[in-house]
């Protein structure tokens, strides 16, 4: 597309900049990874979006990940206009909030209760405070490439050595919170070992079992199983991370795959049906800690909220109604992937792929990803371009290499294969220049 054909979304990119840091209010979405001007959208519908110059893309980021079923779906819309009519906040308790609650317990391995909260990132960090309270102990462990929100203690990279503390990945964050958070190598187990050595006080382990913030790049089963049994060995919390695969990857997000309970969990997108809402929870005993039965401190005036939970809970009262459609998501999943490494093979262009559930990620890497080590050799300049002539040709990824993409129910194989289409055609262009 030539400038003419997005000069809506060029013209609203620069006011946005005179009132917004950057024009956004998510970094990513400012393109700088990739260039060009990102898309501002006027509305969805199912698979697409429509940018306010009235353009169609097929839509792989589905607010990443949230819309399991679609744009815009007619029985949450309805749902949700139905609440709307009774208010939109209450600041007291409701049915609906135990409804959800109930949802999440029933079909969540090793949760007992949980508390809703508004973001992935309040949910995380609500549930290092617990893990840290119940351990007795200040000092966390993260993965290197894991994202799990931009709180103090997670905004941290690893430092010049392997047992080495964290130091900060963003400024502000000071030098007495990052101390404390320890960065091990994603399915390293030895690198685990080598951090709980070096602080000898370890307290929580958080980790994304199917991370999606590096690529996608699932745990190996052995290495999640034997960081659970470290956990029980040492007395660690281990906090679970399926804000994004929580029933997304299956209905009971990674359970199925690896069949390892955490202590604590943190769900957010699916449960939230595109709506501002996610939950923390685990066992009883941890999470009976919470105030006002225990002595940890959390809360949030729009926690709750009627509208965000009406959204969550019609998205998951479809998905149960049959719960085969795991397997149709997984099947146009593996049907991208598939194709998609087919014809990167046929142009030599070296690709990775990756499937879990309805989640579908790619790398433009000649070697297997496995770690941010492995990932962070892609070749990002190439993506780059790829994501610019795939826009182009309306198909939406993320803008940025590091992302997962997601199929939702509104897809079909037609779709796929159009966007098949369109990748040989991008392909073609590419090795052609």
């Amino acid at each position: 597309m030539d400038d003419a054909e997005i000069m809506g979304s060029i013209n609203d990119f620069n006011e946005a900049k005179q009132v917004i840091p950057g024009g956004v209010n998510s970094p990513v979405r400012a393109f700088l990874s990739v260039g060009g001007t990102p898309r501002f959208i006027k509305e969805a519908q199912g698979a697409y979006i429509i940018d306010v110059d009235g353009n169609p893309y097929i839509d792989f980021v589905q607010s990443y990940g949230p819309l399991i079923l679609g744009h815009s779906h007619e029985f949450v819309i309805k749902e949700i206009e139905h609440a709307l009519k009774k208010g939109l906040s209450y600041g007291a308790p409701t049915e609906s909030e135990t409804k959800l609650a109930k949802e999440i317990v029933l079909n969540s391995e090793g949760v007992d209760k949980v508390r809703l909260v508004n973001s992935g990132t309040e949910a995380t960090m609500s549930a290092i405070r617990l893990g840290r309270a119940f351990s007795g102990r200040d000092d966390i462990i993260k993965f290197e490439g894991c994202y799990h929100g931009h709180s103090d203690s997670l905004l941290v990279k690893s430092g010049s050595g392997l047992a080495t503390f964290g130091e900060t990945s963003s400024k502000g964050v000071i030098a007495d919170v990052a101390k404390h958070t320890l960065v091990a190598r994603y399915n390293d187990i030895d690198s685990v070992k080598a951090c709980i050595e070096a602080s000898k006080n370890v307290g929580v382990v958080i980790i994304e079992p199917i991370a999606g913030n590096m690529g996608l790049v699932p745990a190996d089963v052995g290495f999640l199983q034997n960081l659970r049994q470290l956990c029980d060995k040492h007395n660690i919390v281990l906090i679970i991370d399926e804000v994004m695969s929580g029933f997304r990857a299956s209905f009971k997000g990674s359970y199925p795959y690896y069949k390892v309970v955490g202590d604590l969990y943190t769900f957010g997108k699916v449960i939230g049906g595109g709506m501002p809402l996610a939950a923390f929870g685990g066992r009883g005993d941890i999470m009976d800690l919470l105030s006002p039965v225990g002595g940890v401190y959390q809360a949030g005036t729009l926690s709750g909220n009627p509208i965000a939970v009406t959204a969550g809970l019609a998205t998951l009262s479809v998905l149960k109604k049959d719960l085969s459609v795991y397997d149709r998501l997984e099947s146009l999943a593996n049907r991208f992937a598939t194709g998609f490494s087919q014809l990167a093979k046929k142009y030599d262009v070296p690709l990775v792929t990756a499937v879990r559930g309805s989640m579908v990620g790619f790398f433009f890497n000649d070697t297997s990803v496995k770690d941010w080590d492995s990932a962070a050799k892609s070749d990002t300049q190439f993506y780059a371009r790829f994501h610019s002539k795939m826009l182009d040709k309306g198909v939406n990824f993320a803008p940025s290499q590091f992302e997962t993409s997601f199929i939702c129910t509104a897809f079909d194989n037609v779709i796929i294969d159009s966007v098949l289409e369109k990748i040989e055609a991008c392909l073609q262009e590419l090795k052609s220049e």
